[in-house]
């Protein structure tokens, strides 16, 4: 089951719940703001979430992250190339939105690496290293539901920006055409700033570069 909720601070992101229907654990993406309204959504619905995945780390992703981890006791995990965009505010951008997010205790994940539920090993998500829009941008892919939470790489009718800090259009439209193209038509792309998409719908448009 995919759940998402649209969380706001200064930004307004999508926040997803990825569970297991047989377990009702999951992994929570991209918690940007609104703790306490994200954990009551996870106690309302009786799920258990094992563990918080990042697709890259701007603050508008990451902004709930260290009080929901307190709040329920569980990990937080990025890919090893955002410790910078951890522990620099100007790198992660809160410092020019009047906003001081720092995290100290993240778990980092590689290209290629895997990701379980412990309660149902069979239940993953695969990460895929997709830089352009930041250095460790991920997508995190399950082939057998045909789905991949792909963050700020890629939205419906547009390409990330790179605008930001360590953005490079070069590295993104070589991770969109090699990675996420890579997948098939039928994959559901949900993003972190619009609705879902697929790739076959998304395929047409990147035999040029344009932004949004």
């Amino acid at each position: 089951m995919i759940y998402r909720i649209i969380v706001k601070d200064v930004f307004a992101v999508n926040c997803y719940f990825y569970i297991d229907d047989e377990t009702r654990h999951g992994f929570l993406i991209d918690p940007g703001a609104q703790a306490v309204r994200i954990v009551n959504k996870i106690a309302e619905s009786g799920w258990t979430i094992e563990r918080i995945l990042l697709t890259h780390g701007h603050f508008d992703h990451t902004g709930a992250v260290a009080e929901i981890a307190r709040m329920l006791g569980i990990p937080y995990s990025i890919h090893r190339a955002g410790a910078k965009y951890l522990t620099d505010t100007r790198w992660n951008l809160s410092a020019y939105c009047d906003r001081n997010v720092l995290l100290n205790d993240a778990e980092y994940f590689d290209d290629n690496d895997v990701i379980r539920l412990d309660s149902n090993p069979s239940f993953y998500l695969k990460v895929i290293h997709t830089p352009g829009h930041t250095p460790d941008s991920v997508v995190f892919y399950n082939k057998e539901n045909h789905i991949a939470f792909v963050g700020d790489t890629i939205f419906r009718d547009c390409p990330g920006t790179t605008r930001y800090i360590g953005g490079n259009e070069a590295d993104l439209f070589d991770s969109i055409l090699k990675r996420v193209m890579a997948l098939p038509d039928n994959t559901i792309l949900y993003s972190g700033h619009s609705e879902p998409t697929s790739v076959g719908r998304e395929r047409p448009a990147y035999h040029v570069h344009y932004d949004c």
